[in-house]
């Protein structure tokens, strides 16, 4: 079952590849993957481009550079629960209904990218092992080069487009 966006908003094809691109931008210019992906979306539900990248900033590098869940695909996530996340507490439909977006953009992520079929940043970045430190790293050309990210915000972006779009993702 495909669901669609609950909030009502409506953007165009050329609005949405140009928030596509947006989303890309911020990475390039030094933003993380998730901020990335939120702050090119935000504005549509009222958040100015700060508090898009304050509220998104412990989500990048697989959380908090753990290398967890993509902080693509959580930036995607937290859009999700801007979109149609529960506002009460007893609201078991709502949560439910939320979750199956979650789930749904989550296996669009996976089918999309042809690495590893993952959400597992480390499993993107083909990481054997994984070192905990809160160190980020330098934004060089070679850092673009050997990382997938770029086409993984790419991608997140592009799937919640086109849920806002209410289209199927290609």
């Amino acid at each position: 079952m495909e669901y669609k966006a609950q909030s009502g908003i409506q953007i165009t094809q050329a609005e949405a590849d140009k928030r596509v691109q947006l989303a890309v931008e911020l990475f390039k210019q030094g933003y993380n993957c998730s901020q990335s992906v939120v702050a090119a979306f935000a504005d549509l539900y009222g958040f100015n481009r700060n508090q898009a990248l304050r509220m998104s900033a412990s989500f990048g590098a697989g959380i908090g550079r753990m290398r967890q869940t993509c902080g693509a695909a959580c930036g995607m996530f937290m859009l999700a629960g801007l979109d149609c996340g529960a506002r009460e507490g007893s609201d078991r439909e709502g949560k439910s209904h939320n979750y199956a977006v979650v789930q749904q953009l989550a296996q669009k992520f996976k089918q999309s990218n042809g690495r590893c079929h993952s959400i597992i940043c480390a499993e993107l970045l083909g990481l054997q092992q994984v070192s905990y430190s809160p160190e980020a790293s330098a934004r060089t050309s070679d850092y673009y080069k050997k990382r997938p990210c770029t086409e993984m915000i790419r991608t997140a972006a592009h799937i919640f487009a086109n849920y806002l779009l209410q289209a199927e993702f290609e």
